[in-house]
């Protein structure tokens, strides 16, 4: 494979298609608490939640390691329930060139489907594929979707 991709996922949630967006841009400093074997902290460095350019501190857990990276909120469409974050500090920026995420809603009739796409670029040939932080992002919307299902 090259050094650059494109990961993609889909999930249907049964809850609210607003509040989801909303947990994701403007309050993701509440993922610890629905969250908190996946999501340790989500601290605001710059900036205001919510605000393109602002910058924020995740620290979380994937595959049995606690990581910490630094995003900068790179894009916000609330109509079309819309953020994307761009890593530029951390470990993830030791393994990869560029690693960008971004997560949307659409609807399809009565269905509400959270897509995550992930593109990166490797720092070289030995980098894996990140499919391990797919994985996190799908198990993560999953679990907030039941958190805001069961309120």
């Amino acid at each position: 494979m090259g050094l650059k991709g494109k990961l993609i996922s889909e999930t249907e949630i049964k809850g609210c298609k607003d509040l989801f967006h909303e947990m994701f841009c403007e309050k993701p400093h509440h993922l610890p608490n629905v969250v908190p074997q996946t999501i340790q902290a989500v601290d605001l460095h710059e900036g205001d939640w919510g605000t393109v350019g602002s910058v924020v501190n995740w620290n979380y857990t994937i595959e049995g390691d606690e990581k910490v990276v630094k995003v900068i909120i790179d894009e916000i469409n609330k109509e079309k329930r819309l953020v994307t974050f761009k890593a530029f500090e951390g470990h993830l920026i030791e393994e990869y060139k560029a690693f960008k995420a971004t997560i949307h809603i659409e609807n399809e009739g009565d269905i509400n489907l959270v897509i995550w796409t992930i593109e990166y670029e490797k720092q070289n040939e030995d980098i894996p594929e990140p499919f391990s932080y797919l994985q996190l992002a799908t198990n993560i919307t999953k679990d907030v979707d039941t958190h805001h299902v069961n309120q």
